[in-house]
């Protein structure tokens, strides 16, 4: 696949995020992404450990916010060929719904857990200001 120019709209993941953006610099080994929108809210706890409740630290991962710079490897960027961008909010909430529903489907403890963790996530992506 041929370097996608600066300026193309594109999906990329980032870590377990996946997000609709923009290219703002080209580099190397990856494309700088400015983030226009949420697709998938990265999973919680532990990304050496995945869906394990049991580890040391069980993180809170926030997706990235709008607007926020991130370099995704070239690999892991593709064209986006959707016609019209959500808004970041309503992308954030809907990925967060679907999240959710997914979490709860399962009864395990990770389960459990990240279904905290999106509740206090929840909390802090729409406090009054």
């Amino acid at each position: 696949m041929s370097e996608l120019p600066i300026g193309s709209i594109v999906t990329a993941f980032y870590k377990t995020g996946k997000y609709i953006g923009e290219i703002t610099d080209i580099r190397p080994q990856s494309y700088l992404v400015r983030v226009l929108a949420v697709l998938k809210h990265p999973m919680q706890g532990d990304l050496h450990q995945p869906k394990e409740a049991m580890v040391e630290i069980f993180h809170e991962r926030k997706a990235l916010s709008y607007r926020e710079q991130m370099n995704a490897p070239k690999k892991m960027v593709k064209p986006y060929t959707e016609e019209s961008i959500p808004t970041y909010n309503q992308s954030l909430q809907a990925a967060l719904d679907k999240m959710r529903h997914e979490l709860q489907e399962d009864d395990s403890t990770f389960a459990t857990q990240s279904l905290k963790n999106l509740e206090i996530l929840n909390a802090e992506y729409y406090k009054l200001s």
